[in-house]
């Protein structure tokens, strides 16, 4: 059986990597966790990885994680050795054309699926795709 494909959008890496531990796993530090350890398979692209780098290294954002460059560059080079690399042609607009490099990365690989928490995405997926929750995607991988 092949596994399921993946696309982490930026805001659950964000969120993953400054949530604090608690007793109870979240599921932004799950998917973040299980990216970095290899254990999802997930789709990257040049776009992505530049968009994940540039929200990690936004003031507010290196404020709540309290990573230096060089430490936000080593998370990324991990979740960049870990990721299936895909170079996407232009695809359908997304609802927030924000977002077009998700839906184009979505696009280079068939039946894969968005983890997002942007209510406009879940709300609208792209034709033959799913898109879900970080808690539905820990909920789904509890459950197999």
């Amino acid at each position: 059986m092949t596994p399921p494909v993946f696309v982490v959008d930026t805001s659950v890496v964000a969120a993953g990597l400054v949530t604090a531990p608690t007793g109870r796993t979240s599921p932004v530090t799950a998917v973040l966790d299980a990216m970095l350890s290899g254990s999802i398979v997930y789709l990257m692209s040049p776009d992505l990885l530049y968009e994940y780098r540039s929200v990690l290294l936004r003031p507010k954002l290196t404020r709540l994680h309290g990573l230096h460059p060089v430490e936000v560059d080593g998370v990324l080079e991990e979740l960049a050795a870990n990721a299936v690399w895909r170079e996407p042609a232009t695809h359908s607009p997304a609802p927030d054309r924000g977002d077009d490099h998700l839906w184009a990365l979505l696009a280079s690989y068939a039946g894969s699926t968005l983890i997002t928490g942007d209510h406009l995405l879940l709300q609208s997926p792209p034709t033959g795709h799913s898109v879900i929750a970080p808690r539905t995607w820990l909920d789904r991988r509890r459950s197999h």
